[in-house]
């Protein structure tokens, strides 16, 4: 009888083998960890959209994170993929879609967005790590190009419903569409103050009403301080480069300033900050190299400029990643990442000279 009779057969294990370019670099950081600490960034602007705008904005961001999940999970399946059920890159791009989204859309509409983006932006071009575009992106770009009422009404904040002094119903242009109307910013923060959003009215307490964030706009794009913290975590924890967002707002500022328009108000209104934070940083869709970062960045911030001054939408951002995101490629094989090549130093003339007598 032979020794290992009885014995239960040893599972049998799929051999596997990479191949992969150089360098092979070793660390423990992994896409879960990365994913998870967006997802910790994102906590602050999330809890202060639902603050601010109430239940609509929390079943927003429910229903779209869980549509992004599901969409994935049955893409792969169909397609005969193992599906990823742990590295939370599904959950961090349905929530970055309904936080680029306005509160109080139809519940269809963002679980639409969010599959779009997964299957369109991602699973299309192979999945995680192989997407050309930003997937939160473009699934807020179909939205806006197929349901373009629904994605640009906008409430205003809830705290203003609970004082009895305005209806429920009530909705407002954003301070970017007032502009695009023809408006100035004087007109903005007379709107903020009829409404009780801004004390006064005048210039400084209509930037601090941007800075702190309690005015019309998309469920995480109001408050720039919470998304400056978001940044700094970021930052500070090695999860981003701070070369794209900072070239990104710089130029913007730049360009605002000379097309006449006020800079600062560019950089505070609208999604900028939050699409240069939390968008152009994104590791897939961005370039490399750190001039490539800062390429992108600017390149992002001069569309910004260009659409908000002369296009019929007055925003922008979104439009302006996702074609620096087409840039992408060429960036990186224009400005090329060397490693293991060190630049010979130059040896001083004096040096040099003395050494030859």
């Amino acid at each position: 009888m032979p020794d290992n009779a009885g014995a239960q057969q040893a599972p049998k294990v799929k051999p596997l083998m990479y191949i992969s370019s150089s360098p092979h670099i070793s660390t423990p950081v992994n896409t879960r960890h990365i994913m998870g600490m967006v997802l910790l960034a994102l906590a602050p602007v999330s809890v202060f959209g639902v603050i601010l705008f109430g239940v609509p904005a929390l079943l927003t961001i429910l229903v779209s994170v869980a549509a992004a999940e599901l969409t994935e999970a049955l893409f792969r399946k169909i397609t005969g993929q193992d599906i990823r059920n742990s590295d939370l890159s599904a959950a961090v791009t349905g929530l970055l879609v309904a936080l680029v989204l306005p509160p109080g859309m139809p519940l269809w509409m963002p679980a639409l967005g969010a599959a779009f983006g997964i299957i369109v932006a991602k699973e299309f071009f192979g999945g995680l790590g192989a997407n050309v575009f930003n997937p939160a992106l473009v699934g807020r770009a179909f939205l806006v190009l197929s349901f373009p009422a629904q994605a640009t009404t906008f409430p205003l904040p809830r705290a203003l419903f609970s004082a009895g002094n305005i209806a429920d119903a009530i909705t407002g242009p954003t301070p970017l569409g007032i502009i695009q109307q023809g408006g100035s910013v004087a007109d903005v923060g007379a709107g903020f103050a009829a409404v009780g959003l801004a004390g006064s009215g005048d210039y400084w307490s209509t930037m601090r009403t941007f800075f702190f964030g309690t005015h019309i706009g998309c469920i995480g794009e109001t408050s720039i301080l919470l998304i400056l913290i978001g940044f700094v975590f970021l930052f500070l924890t090695k999860i981003i480069d701070w070369r794209a967002p900072v070239s990104m707002v710089a130029s913007i500022f730049i360009f605002s300033f000379l097309l006449g328009r006020d800079p600062l108000f560019a950089v505070l209104s609208g999604g900028l900050m939050f699409g240069a934070v939390f968008m152009a940083t994104d590791y897939v869709t961005a370039p490399l190299t750190a001039a490539g970062k800062l390429i992108f960045g600017f390149g992002a911030g001069l569309i910004i400029a260009f659409i908000r001054q002369w296009g019929n939408y007055p925003e922008g951002v979104t439009y302006a990643i996702l074609i620096m995101n087409a840039v992408t490629p060429f960036l990186n094989r224009l400005i090329q990442k060397k490693y293991g090549y060190v630049k010979p130093q130059k040896a001083k003339k004096a040096e040099a000279a003395g050494g030859e007598k």
